[in-house]
């Protein structure tokens, strides 16, 4: 799978949420995401652990910048027991970071938008279009170029980082 995506420093959460909703997005779920990065020699490797949901996600995924926007292949793993692949996993490769965050999904055709309260970082936003297979990942630009417009985010505002990256380097 494929999506085009944008993180940025967002300071108010309530104003960007009024701005997408006024473009037609709609609020989907607020959750309590937990992330587990492990090290791996090529790409990223996490497990997701969402509050109140039995089981979790193995997400291993890369990205290529491309003008400010990031395209980022990846792949999708349920997992029935996250405690013992989190320990499975970090006894084989070690852990990187943990990230703990409570994310607002908002959504409009393939566009989501997340609101992100990040543990230690702060407030951030972050636009992903999910590519079907086959499409030009450039045909979404426009709407992820309508929203950053609406949130008043500017192609220098861009984050080049994960939030992991993020911590490692304070």
């Amino acid at each position: 799978m494929r999506n085009l995506e944008a993180k940025f420093p967002l300071s108010d959460h309530a104003r960007a949420r009024a701005s997408a909703q006024a473009l037609g997005y709609t609020e989907r779920a607020i959750l309590g995401q937990h992330d587990t990065f492990f090290r791996v020699t090529r790409g990223k490797l996490k497990l997701r652990e969402i509050r109140g949901e039995a089981g979790g996600t193995l997400i291993g995924y890369g990205r290529d910048e491309r003008g400010g926007l990031q395209l980022s292949r990846y792949e999708i793993t349920p997992v029935a027991d996250p405690a013992a692949i989190r320990a499975m996993l970090a006894a084989a490769l070690g852990i990187l970071a943990e990230v703990r965050k409570e994310r607002v999904l908002l959504m409009r055709g393939n566009v989501r938008l997340h609101l992100d309260r990040v543990a230690e970082l702060g407030d951030f936003g972050e636009i992903e279009a999910v590519i079907a297979e086959g499409d030009d990942p450039e045909a979404s630009r426009a709407a992820l170029d309508e929203l950053l417009a609406a949130l008043g985010v500017a192609s220098e505002d861009l984050l080049g980082v994960s939030y992991f990256e993020m911590l490692a380097a304070r």
